[in-house]
């Protein structure tokens, strides 16, 4: 299995920088790569709102999976550190501002 060592907050933010930068794309560069790798910070937040509406699985995607994991995988890219994986499993939701993968947009 291929691991990248870019964070994927940075590669998700050299994307959306690239779609507004290159000619390939919505931009107007036809050789985009030296402003994507100066604007990617800009869109690190954009990047870090997909990553946090792919926190919950969807029905194909946990049919693939583990919901537990991807949770965590994401969770994990978001910088939060691991939880207890069987509260995910409980049928009671989380106290208020105790897990990191529920709170938010």
């Amino acid at each position: 299995m291929n691991v990248s060592k870019t964070a994927v907050v940075e590669r998700i933010a050299r994307v959306l920088a690239g779609q507004h930068l290159s000619i390939n794309a919505a931009g107007r560069e036809s050789s985009a790569a030296p402003d994507v790798d100066d604007a990617w910070p800009n869109y690190r937040s954009d990047a870090l709102a997909v990553l946090r509406t792919l926190r919950e699985p969807d029905e194909a995607m946990a049919a693939a999976g583990d919901p537990v994991v991807w949770e965590r995988m994401i969770g994990a890219a978001l910088g939060h550190a691991p939880h207890d994986h069987t509260a995910s499993m409980s049928n009671e939701p989380p106290e208020p501002g105790t897990d990191p993968l529920h709170e938010g947009p």
